[in-house]
């Protein structure tokens, strides 16, 4: 009798073993979702579309937020996904940005004597993001809640897309923007790996209760920024990317001023 029942568990372990090898298919579609948007994005920069490649890495940028959270809500959370998510995140807000600037605009340093200076900057804002992902997945488990340290690597492409998308809003070329494409892609890369504090948002519960002004005042948000979305995106990333500065300066200066009065 004992013969005859055996094979019952060993398949079983076996149909368990099975199971567990596979991967859940609802986050990492729209993981792959992102990445297809950040390849796009260097495709259509390649091809002189850089209004598309901008807005391509902003619905990067919008997978990214949702593919975690759906993971979240299904129970569906697993350490193939958040390797696939790194992976994601490096083309998209790493190499994709990096590539888009250079063809709209760092290329054009030839015309200054100055070609190399051009990649060189777009190679420094892509080991940038690399550095920026490696330390946040190797620190996730000790990192605060409240802050990230340096600049997240979406928002600091989010940046750089803003600014190609608004400015080819307004009709102004990348060669025209050389020498400021040089340091704003620079200043993102090193703003990336820097131990400056950013607020991270995440403490920020939907769950709650708001007022009736708290919820107008997302309606007008939502309103304000259909109306001209380049430069509302470009003006906001460009605010976060300062605000971290700023209180870090801030904080610096009370710390300082806490040890005077301590002495």
């Amino acid at each position: 009798m004992s013969s005859s029942q055996s094979p019952e568990p060993l398949e079983a372990g076996i149909a368990g073993q099975r199971k567990r090898r596979g991967i859940y298919l609802l986050p990492n579609m729209i993981t792959t979702a992102g990445l297809f948007a950040g390849f796009y994005s260097i495709v259509a920069a390649m091809n002189g579309r850089f209004e598309a490649a901008a807005v391509a890495i902003f619905v990067a940028m919008i997978m990214d937020g949702t593919d975690g959270r759906v993971a979240r809500l299904t129970n569906t959370q697993s350490e193939f996904g958040v390797q696939y998510d790194s992976l994601s995140d490096m083309v998209c807000f790493g190499l994709a940005p990096a590539l888009v600037m250079y063809e709209w605009s760092l290329q054009y340093m030839v015309s200054v004597g100055w070609a190399k200076l051009g990649w060189l900057a777009a190679f420094i804002y892509t080991a940038s993001a690399a550095l920026r992902l490696a330390r946040f997945n190797a620190q996730i488990a000790t990192a605060e809640k409240k802050y990230f340290r340096g600049l997240p690597s979406p928002s600091s492409a989010g940046l750089l897309a803003g600014l190609v998308w608004a400015a080819t809003d307004l009709g102004v070329p990348g060669s025209d923007l050389t020498y400021l494409v040089f340091i704003i892609t620079i200043a993102s890369g090193m703003l990336m790996v820097s131990n400056i504090r950013y607020f991270s948002f995440k403490e920020f519960n939907v769950k709650n209760r708001v007022s009736v002004l708290a919820l107008l005042a997302v309606v007008m948000l939502y309103a304000f920024a259909s109306i001209d979305p380049p430069k509302v995106l470009f003006s906001g990333f460009l605010i976060y990317a300062i605000s971290g500065i700023v209180y870090t300066l801030v904080g610096i200066r009370r710390a300082r001023r806490s040890r005077k009065l301590d002495e």
